[in-house]
């Protein structure tokens, strides 16, 4: 298991990246603007959904918008705080599937479905240890497919700034909305373990197939002077660099730039890019594309480690404002981590500052 980052939340008021916003849906505006189809959406989901809870469950799922809590993410097996799948009735658990469905696409969801059916299979691969109480105390096993919690920040509003998350053993979502005019979907994380199934009824099943695939094929692509430059390192890392951290730091600049790429090898990247993106719904995602064009001429692909197929290997690819990582190391490489973030707009940092200043004149309450 790797070391995840313990630090104190950082704050989420920070300067804005004048070229690149990745996750907003709209470029945010003042309260009383609009509210889009997506962020309203979110609210009337996010609101059915607590209307479902008695008190008991309403206070385990809410918290305040400026809680350290929002910030506070991981993608290991960890107590997390929030309402579980096996704590809810059928109506509540309908109800918290339909508002997850307002963040992820049909693709993104398939994916969370097919994470979640992997604890069953870790249960019986590693026995006695799949079946060991979970250290959160909740009666169930280590390895669990209904231990998934939704979290929501603040009040669902079309004014006012809120958030939600789900999260659970190598699934981390995150949104958070602001005026109803903006919406930042990163930290996005997907993990799989196993990366391939390789015994038992699901064997074959590669739940991030297409993450690992694209990118390879990029890599087979290059020509010999181009491969030397995108590989950076003969040896991957143990993990994705940015961790779990709060706030990401930038990674080197390294790798072989997108300019640098012939056109069908461009098109390749662009494929590795829109897996990532439109795991959202496809307005998130195509928000998240038209940012990335605009930077394009810095965002550079990078390669670590073996080349073939079971190789341990990590790839990124990174621009201005943002980092997608995927990493392959762990259980004799066949366990991926695969991540988003936006070095300036995780938890919405960069349209929260547009929404104070506009709004307020100053930063966030609370906040340094």
């Amino acid at each position: 298991m790797s070391t995840l980052s313990q630090h104190a939340p950082r704050t989420y008021v920070r300067p804005i990246l004048a070229a690149l916003t990745i996750g907003v849906v709209l470029a945010i505006a003042p309260t009383g603007a609009r509210e889009t189809t997506t962020a309203k959406e979110m609210r009337d989901a996010a609101t059915a959904f607590l209307a479902t809870l008695d008190a008991g469950q309403k206070t385990a799922t809410t918290f305040a918008f400026t809680s350290d809590e929002r910030e506070n993410w991981f993608f290991t097996p960890v107590p997390r705080k929030g309402l579980a799948y096996f704590a809810m009735t059928d109506a509540q658990r309908a109800a918290a599937v339909k508002l997850l469905k307002t963040g992820l696409s049909a693709k993104g969801f398939s994916k969370v479905e097919a994470i979640r059916s992997l604890e069953s299979i870790l249960y019986e691969i590693e026995g006695d240890a799949g079946k060991k109480p979970f250290v959160g105390g909740d009666g169930h096993p280590h390895r669990y497919p209904e231990r998934y919690l939704f979290t929501i920040f603040g009040t669902p509003s079309a004014t006012e700034p809120w958030g939600w998350r789900f999260e659970g053993h190598h699934i981390s979502q995150n949104w958070t909305v602001v005026s109803g005019s903006a919406i930042a979907s990163s930290p996005q994380f997907f993990g799989s373990n196993p990366a391939e199934v390789r015994t038992g009824p699901k064997t074959g099943l590669r739940v991030l197939a297409a993450e690992e695939d694209l990118a390879r094929t990029l890599l087979k692509s290059l020509d010999q002077t181009q491969r030397k430059t995108a590989l950076i390192s003969a040896d991957a890392p143990k993990d994705v660099l940015t961790t779990n951290q709060h706030k990401a730091d930038r990674l080197p600049d390294t790798g072989i730039a997108y300019s640098a790429l012939t056109p069908g090898q461009q098109q390749a990247l662009w494929k590795v890019i829109e897996e990532y993106a439109f795991a959202q719904t496809a307005t998130l995602g195509q928000a998240r594309i038209a940012a990335v064009k605009k930077d394009v001429a810095n965002v550079k692909f990078a390669w670590m480690g073996g080349a073939e197929k079971g190789d341990p290997h990590y790839y990124r690819v990174q621009g201005t404002g943002f980092a997608i990582e995927y990493d392959n190391t762990q259980n004799t490489n066949n366990h991926i981590h695969a991540v988003w973030r936006d070095y300036n707009g995780d938890f919405g940092r960069d349209i929260l500052a547009a929404h104070y200043k506009a709004d307020h004149g100053s930063a966030a309450p609370g906040r340094p």
